[in-house]
């Protein structure tokens, strides 16, 4: 999975560093195109299908592929019968209830479908794979609805791909564990083996002492108990730090871990530098990544790694190491 800017991480270094891969998916056709200009010839899979008529044209001409997902988009397909027919990847809603044909539509879609495409692989998407639930709920109704149907399937996301072996069947689709995070909220990606693509980094820009009674930042919603040192850092949510990520969430300055203070600002935040003497101006700071999982920031902030990897910021300057 490289949608969203692959996670974002960056398109074109997600494609190279992801090249014993099989093939791509992602939902941007332009991002699609993009990967085929720069001389990419492995299988890409849009993963939401094309919107209008118009979209086929490129997706026939660059060889892309594309789920077919509701009666609607199988019609454009039928009505335009481009010159070079499309491989797609017809999905099944077995309970995600996002997109998909429903179960006894499916069989006549899917005989359509095999008419007019050049290839045909079966789909479905797991909405617990990562919860309690799990996935034998939807597997059984996937296997009702594909009885006796000989076609490649794919079914695994993450979670499913780490936990349900029996869900690997042709093609599996892992997204976030490829990027060194936690697909599951009570195991850690360093229990799973698994180790961070991203580091977002960044260095103190002040040293301040903060008095007994001293509030820091905005709405000064964090008072000292004590004389303190606490350290300016030059990261806020407009380089894509969570905003709502409260007091005590966790940050490495100098390698040494300690806690956020006070609100995040745009382009600012505070971290308590007790402990820490040797911080001065320019000392290393770690946001996540090496030494401190998104995972753990992000449930810091009330939500999920996944939002944490994406919103980081364009202004973001960005260094690859090997």
């Amino acid at each position: 999975m490289v949608k969203a800017n692959a996670y974002g991480h960056g398109l074109a270094r997600a494609a190279r560093a992801l090249s014993g891969a099989d093939g791509l998916a992602l939902i941007e056709l332009d991002a699609a195109l993009e990967l085929r200009k720069a001389g990419e010839r492995r299988p890409i899979l849009l993963l939401q299908g094309f919107y209008s008529p118009q979209e086929l044209e490129p997706i026939a001409a660059h060889g892309l592929t594309t789920v077919v997902h509701d009666p609607q988009q199988l019609a454009m397909l039928e009505k335009l019968q481009p010159p070079k027919k499309i491989a797609v990847y017809a999905k099944l809603n077995t309970g995600m209830n996002r997109l998909g044909f429903a179960e006894n539509g499916f069989r006549d879609g899917l005989a359509r479908l095999q008419r007019c495409a050049a290839e045909v692989t079966l789909m479905t998407h797991f909405a617990d794979a990562d919860g309690k639930r799990g996935v034998r709920w939807q597997l059984e109704r996937f296997e009702a609805a594909t009885t006796g149907i000989d076609l490649p399937c794919s079914l695994a996301n993450s979670a499913a791909l780490l936990r349900y072996p029996d869900t690997h069947k042709d093609w599996v689709r892992p997204g976030i564990m490829l990027y060194g995070c936690s697909p599951f909220p009570d195991e850690s990606a360093e229990k799973l083996g698994l180790k961070p693509v991203m580091t977002l980094s960044s260095e103190l820009v002040a040293v301040r002492e903060l008095p007994t009674g001293g509030s820091v930042g905005y709405g000064c919603t964090f008072t000292a108990e004590g004389p303190m040192r606490i350290g300016v850092v030059a990261c806020g949510y407009a380089d894509g730090y969570p905003r709502h990520a409260p007091t005590g969430s966790p940050i490495l300055v100098c390698g040494k871990r300690t806690r956020t203070l006070g609100r995040v600002a745009m382009d600012m935040l505070f971290a308590d530098l007790t402990g820490i003497p040797e911080a001065a101006v320019g000392s290393p700071v770690t946001l996540w990544g090496e030494g401190l999982s998104a995972d753990e920031v992000a449930a810091s902030a009330g939500t999920v790694s996944y939002e944490l990897l994406c919103a980081l910021s364009p202004r973001v300057p960005v260094s690859e190491t090997r």
